[in-house]
């Protein structure tokens, strides 16, 4: 599999995996991502250098995405502590895999390449929020080797969950066209 940064030509893509993912998550009984995103901010996200995608071989539709980046999303930061704020960390957002991809692991691939390159960018953790009622989703992240740091009693914060993990370098797998490709624009 290929991982390389999502280009604005890649918009429809995002979008459809977030609609996507919040339908399978209503079956599953959560509202989770039942808000559209805007997509302004996906665009910027990508423009950016924070939106991965991944693909089954070169030319195939995506099949999965990831947003990492330095800071974790501004209506977030009050989560963290100052200390943890602090701390080098890279900040996991939005993965979203395919359904004809599921039980395939990616997702767990992806997070060991998430922590692969917060380890080589110099980053001591791998962080993320997740939507505080999804306890699918916590276990999935504990058994992916996050430790729950503690859940927001707010609650107006839907995705008040938070979980960090050590950044490390690993064995991920993919074809990582991202550290050599920065074309976000295209």
């Amino acid at each position: 599999m290929i991982i390389e940064p999502a280009r604005l030509a890649d918009l429809p893509y995002l979008l459809r995996f977030r609609s996507d993912a919040a339908k399978w998550l209503a079956a599953l009984g959560t509202d989770q991502w039942s808000t559209p995103f805007p997509a302004d901010h996906i665009a910027a996200s990508v423009q950016a250098g924070e939106v991965f995608l991944i693909r089954a071989a070169e030319g195939a539709e995506p099949a999965a995405t990831v947003t990492l980046d330095h800071k974790t999303d501004p209506e977030l930061w009050d989560l963290w502590t100052p200390e943890e704020r602090a701390e080098p960390a890279l900040y996991v957002h939005k993965l979203t895999v395919d359904r004809r991809y599921a039980g395939q692991d990616l997702g767990g691939r992806i997070l060991d390449w998430a922590g692969d390159r917060a380890a080589r960018q110099g980053a001591r953790w791998l962080r993320l929020d997740a939507w505080t009622t999804n306890t699918r989703l916590h276990k999935y992240y504990v058994q992916q080797g996050f430790e729950h740091l503690r859940t927001t009693s707010d609650p107006d914060e839907v995705s008040g969950w938070i979980a960090q993990r050590s950044a490390r370098r690993v064995q991920h797998g993919f074809d990582d066209r991202t550290l050599t490709h920065r074309s976000s624009d295209q």
